[in-house]
């Protein structure tokens, strides 16, 4: 198998208008989603469209067939463009969402794999800040890459990465893009995402900037390292890592605290609903402006 598990370190750290740092550890799934249906054969305590300790939904990734917030004129959702036709019955998969998704932005991942780095449901419950999907093509080069970013109301936005610049380092997409998106109360929604994703092996690399006017004021840095995925291994960052979805959401209102005492300034997410764009499944906050 291709698919593996990744023990990660996660560094956040702020620069302005207050500096704030701090470092914590968990593990994600990288999955071949050529591989998804097989591997609740191989590896014990995993399910696909079933309970178990992890669980993978199809319908909590990607979801094209949904409306978007507030409709389809952001750069989240480009003028569609021929894409492969989904199968004869049935909903289309999450591979097919992702090639469809591809094929907006004018790449063509026909004959390629998708790898998924994400966290499904851990005992049924699900909190996953960013999910990141590599794309290969048919020859099996990097093709492109998509950031797929979660917040703590459920909404999701997702940003393409690719093809790679000219003089890219190889297996390397970079985007600075504005984020019209409502992460954090002390992150307002105008300023710049900055991604930088370098497509995984042994080593998993991923950094996310916010820029606001041009200077960089806050960074995330995920690096991690490659682990089989087995029972055994799952069993281990399992002991390693309890609970993990539940620490990581705590951890967020843990360090929002600490920003607020900071006296960090702070955005209501109904402040500027006009501004946040090309979203899914979007908050009763944002219905006024649906309406409007």
């Amino acid at each position: 198998m291709t698919s593996c598990l990744y023990e990660c370190q996660i560094l956040h750290a702020r620069f302005a208008p207050r500096e704030h740092r701090f470092v914590y550890r968990i593990f994600l799934f990288a999955i071949d989603l050529d591989e998804l249906e097989s591997l609740p054969r191989h590896v014990r305590g995993f399910s696909v469209e079933r309970r178990n300790a992890y669980s993978f939904r199809d319908a909590d990734f990607l979801p094209l067939g949904e409306t978007l917030h507030p409709g389809d004129t952001s750069a989240a959702a480009p003028r569609p463009a021929p894409a492969p036709a989904a199968a004869a019955t049935g909903a289309p998969s999450l591979k097919q969402r992702v090639v469809t998704f591809a094929a907006r932005h004018g790449v063509d991942l026909a004959g390629g794999r998708v790898v998924l780095v994400t966290l499904p449901r851990v005992f049924g419950y699900l909190f996953n800040p960013v999910s990141f999907y590599f794309c290969y093509d048919r020859h099996g080069a990097p093709a492109a890459a998509i950031a797929e970013v979660t917040n703590t109301f459920r909404e999701m936005k997702p940003y393409f990465l690719g093809p790679a610049a000219p003089g890219a380092p190889d297996g390397e997409f970079h985007l600075r893009v504005p984020k019209h998106f409502y992460v954090s109360p002390y992150s307002d929604v105008d300023v710049a995402f900055d991604f930088r994703l370098r497509t995984p092996g042994d080593r998993l690399t991923v950094q996310i900037d916010d820029y606001t006017d041009g200077v960089r004021t806050l960074t995330s840095v995920l690096t991690g390292t490659r682990r089989p995925l087995t029972s055994g291994a799952l069993a281990a960052v399992t002991f390693r890592y309890p609970l993990i979805t539940l620490r990581t959401i705590t951890l967020i209102h843990w360090h929002a605290l600490r920003l607020w005492l900071k006296r960090v300034p702070w955005f209501a997410k109904t402040a500027r609903p006009a501004d946040q764009r090309g979203l899914y499944r979007p908050h009763r906050s944002l219905q006024p402006s649906d309406v409007a």
